[in-house]
């Protein structure tokens, strides 16, 4: 219990060690950051101690599940609360709504922006919710993210330009003149002509990218799940990882410092319900987050990535997520068959989990198989690519494999972002 504690306060070093930085060197800003960590502590507190309560209420509704990776032990008939993720959501809006009360009195201009936010959030809480409860088909859930995305849309006040990196720019113009592609781009883009091809305006386009995000980001976290906390650790890490990165930026002063002040004052509060879900839905889960976490967690990395505008910075924290996306994408669009779970095998004599398998025929999807003329293909998930390539480990193993995953993944995205971003991005 204490190393597991121990363990997930690790990702909270960084953040909390360049905070301290910060107040040195900004004494200007200790008001501001003095009360979202208020507002964090508070928002734990509360999660902490009302999910034992509320798990109660939705047993008695028949809202609960089975561990199936518990399966052979006494544990497999045992119901486990479903959708306990309602229970930080709701926490979450409550802390945004009082931060709001005095943000917005001394940050007017982001009062629009504040609003847009808690409307995105609390309508895919609502459906996250719903879908718990009524499990709703997949064409819902990818269309339903992109109309939740629609005020963020309307609110978005930044640039719709995106800086072409130093290699390509000769392809668009050499010299003052725009070349062939250059040309072709410019029918359905701007190529900045002032600016030597260093600099394309995407227009309606950039806002398709940022409601396609949206999409993303709510069913990334949902399909990279299914072991007892995964959802909110590896949501509790890039968390984290926002966190440093809104404060590196907060304390150089960047031409954005207004925007990235906005993104700490709701992932603060994102990250302090987050770690108070997380101490019922470690292994062995007491409690299951369902798609209510989920897309609630996934909406709110859309909003202060679209709304603190670093989206593309934000993408580089979700490596992982998007590595399971697209190595999934053979089952995720029936190219071949996607089992409704794809969990790995648990052998209960063992205790060890296993890649799971789906059954086909010794001349199909030969591409996939370790041998040949086998007569099972593995399920394409990064949770069982981590079984095959590490072995069999038990489900506390494998969760903390894969949140080590997602700290490296995200330290690699901050040295793309600050490090090898200078040989594409600057003269």
């Amino acid at each position: 219990m204490i190393i597991d504690v121990i363990l997930s306060l690790i990702p909270l070093v960084p953040p909390s060690v360049l905070l301290v930085q910060l107040l040195n060197d900004l004494p200007n800003m200790a008001l501001h950051m003095v009360k979202f960590v208020c507002m964090a502590l508070l928002g734990f507190a509360a999660t902490n101690n009302l999910v034992p309560k509320i798990k109660t209420y939705t047993l008695r509704k028949g809202i609960a599940g089975k561990d199936l990776g518990k399966r052979g032990t006494p544990l497999q008939d045992e119901p486990v609360p479903e959708a306990l993720g309602i229970v930080p959501g709701v926490i979450f809006l409550i802390c945004i709504i009082i931060d709001l009360v005095w943000y917005a009195n001394t940050n007017p201009e982001k009062l629009l922006d504040c609003t847009a936010a808690l409307l995105s959030i609390c309508f895919m809480l609502f459906l996250g919710f719903t879908d718990d409860v009524l499990d709703w088909p997949w064409r819902y859930k990818l269309l339903l993210p992109t109309i939740a995305s629609l005020p963020l849309l309307c609110c978005y006040n930044g640039s719709t330009s995106i800086v072409v990196p130093i290699q390509l720019r000769s392809l668009l113009m050499h010299g003052e003149e725009v070349t062939a592609l250059g040309g072709i781009l410019d029918y359905v883009i701007e190529v900045d002509r002032g600016a030597a091809g260093s600099i394309v305006n995407l227009g309606l386009f950039y806002y398709v990218y940022m409601g396609l995000l949206a999409v993303f980001c709510t069913n990334a976290i949902n399909i990279y799940a299914g072991i007892n906390g995964l959802e909110v650790g590896q949501s509790f890490v890039i968390g984290c990882a926002v966190i440093l990165h809104n404060l590196i930026e907060v304390r150089h002063k960047s031409l954005s410092s207004e925007n990235h002040l906005f993104s700490l004052m709701i992932t603060m509060s994102f990250v302090g319900v987050t770690l108070g879900l997380l101490r019922h839905n470690w292994y062995p889960a007491s409690v299951f987050v369902g798609d209510t976490y989920c897309y609630f967690a996934g909406m709110t990395f859309a909003v202060v990535g679209i709304l603190g505008h670093f989206s593309k910075t934000l993408l580089l924290f979700f490596l992982p997520q998007i590595c399971n996306f697209l190595y999934s994408t053979p089952q995720l669009f029936k190219f071949v068959p996607c089992p409704r779970h794809r969990l790995p095998y648990f052998d209960a004599g063992t205790g060890l989990m296993s890649p799971s398998t789906f059954p086909c025929k010794s001349h199909e999807f030969r591409w996939l198989k370790c041998q040949r003329d086998d007569t099972v293909c593995p399920n394409l998930t990064v949770i069982n690519l981590a079984l095959r390539v590490v072995g069999p480990m038990t489900e506390r193993r494998l969760c903390l494999v894969l949140l080590t995953l997602q700290v490296v993944c995200c330290g690699i995205g901050f040295y793309i972002r600050y490090y090898l971003a200078q040989y594409f991005f600057h003269e």
